[in-house]
């Protein structure tokens, strides 16, 4: 049985499995204290009161190793969760269990967590990253841990950023694609292994639609709806067949054509032109949706005739959101990931929310969040250090109110 956790700043226990209907009524009471509220060793420091109070609402959320970010109606960035590194970019290393606004005052078009660093690209299309740069993830030109947003080296203006586990890739407006950080595995795609603290040119001179960088791979579709991938490839994350390590862009086989894909932490998951999702890479615990635990080396579809928007690739399990606008999750759910209710394992897509409607879903390690059609944010699973953005410390096996979105 597993120690219990501990509410910050009580050294009391917290409920482990908790239901949304007590989190108006937990936050008032801690609202209330006002000691506590204005510890800043608190879960509910100053600046996370002001962003309960705030009515916020996330239009584009996104989840990671132990926090989480948003982006408000208004283009603000918020994070919430661990923030030991800065991830939250909040200007403190100070955890929060409820939602702070990144420092800088910039406005984003979205933003994209990666395990402990957070990246995003602005209305002007500029890319900035903030938390650990151990391996360069932030492409500052440095290795320093940044609380507050750095820019991207370079001067490139870009349409989208994804943050992988220690590194982080883009695409610049010419539809290129540009990686920095760890590359021990070829997850950069320049063609060596060499760590990069500045973007560097992917290979394959590709034009790209999208990209997803991964634990220690990178997975991209191009305008041409061809799905590439390349870095590790021990459990055949990269859906070439194999399990050969790939320093360059590598075709996924198949003969698919994608319009989305994304890379998780041993698998990866797209979504093909005709709305169908599939899967590849590790499936211990039934992270590709077919119904089984075997590793894929090439993609197999997942179980159902659903057809889906778009795929996210978490740590050990995926979620989906259909054309319909309903969440599914599957694999790995001990820590209440995927949303249904339980703690079960999924070797098959399950219900999200009892039919919640979602228009934006991301799988994170041991938590998800998504967010609806008209700006509610939501978060389920693990929520040991505020990565669920609700108070207290607990499981949330089923999908709450990011507090501070009221």
């Amino acid at each position: 049985m597993r120690s219990p956790i501990l509410l910050p700043g009580t050294g009391r226990p917290a409920t482990r499995r908790v239901t949304s209907a007590c989190v108006p009524l937990l936050l008032l009471a801690v609202l209330g204290c006002r000691e506590d509220a204005e510890s800043p060793t608190s879960p509910l420091s100053a600046p996370a009161i002001a962003a309960a109070t705030s009515g916020l609402q996330f239009r584009q959320v996104s989840a990671g190793g132990r926090h989480s970010c948003g982006v408000t109606s208004d283009d603000r960035a918020y994070c919430w969760g661990f923030n030991a590194t800065g991830q939250l970019g909040d200007g403190t290393t100070a955890d929060r269990f409820l939602p702070v606004a990144v420092a800088g005052g910039l406005r984003f078009l979205h933003v994209n967590v990666g395990y402990d660093h957070s990246c995003g690209v602005t209305t002007d299309d500029r890319a900035y990253c903030w938390g650990w740069n151990g391996n360069g993830q932030l492409g500052d030109g440095g290795t320093a841990n940044r609380s507050v947003p750095a820019e991207v080296a370079g001067g490139r203006r870009f349409r989208q950023v994804r943050a992988g586990f220690t590194h982080t890739c883009a695409i610049n407006l010419a539809d290129g694609a540009y990686c920095w950080g760890s590359n021990n595995n070829g997850e950069l795609g320049d063609g060596t292994n060499i760590q990069r603290t500045r973007p560097a040119l992917a290979l394959g001179g590709l034009r790209w639609r999208q990209l997803s960088g991964g634990g220690v791979a990178t997975c991209g579709v191009t305008m041409a709806d061809l799905a590439y991938c390349w870095g590790a490839n021990s459990v055949g994350q990269l859906g070439d067949g194999t399990t050969m390590r790939r320093a360059r862009p590598t075709r996924v086989a198949g003969g698919l054509h994608f319009r989305q894909i994304d890379a998780g932490n041993g698998h990866a998951c797209g979504v093909t032109t005709e709305s169908r999702p599939y899967c590849w890479g590790s499936n211990a615990s039934g992270q590709l949706g077919n119904g089984t635990t075997t590793n894929r080396l090439i993609p197999a579809a997942v179980a159902g005739q659903r057809r889906f928007d778009h795929v996210n690739a978490g740590g050990s399990h995926t979620c989906g959101v259909t054309l319909g606008e309903k969440g599914f999750c599957w694999g790995l759910n001990r820590d209440g990931q995927l949303g249904d209710g339980s703690t079960t394992d999924r070797l098959v897509p399950v219900l999200v929310g009892n039919g919640l409607p979602l228009h934006q879903v991301s799988g994170g390690v041991q938590h998800s969040c998504g967010a609806t059609a008209d700006d509610r944010g939501y978060c389920w699973g693990s929520n040991s250090i505020g990565q669920v953005g609700v108070i207290p410390a607990g499981i949330y096996p089923e999908p709450v109110r990011v507090v501070g979105a009221m």
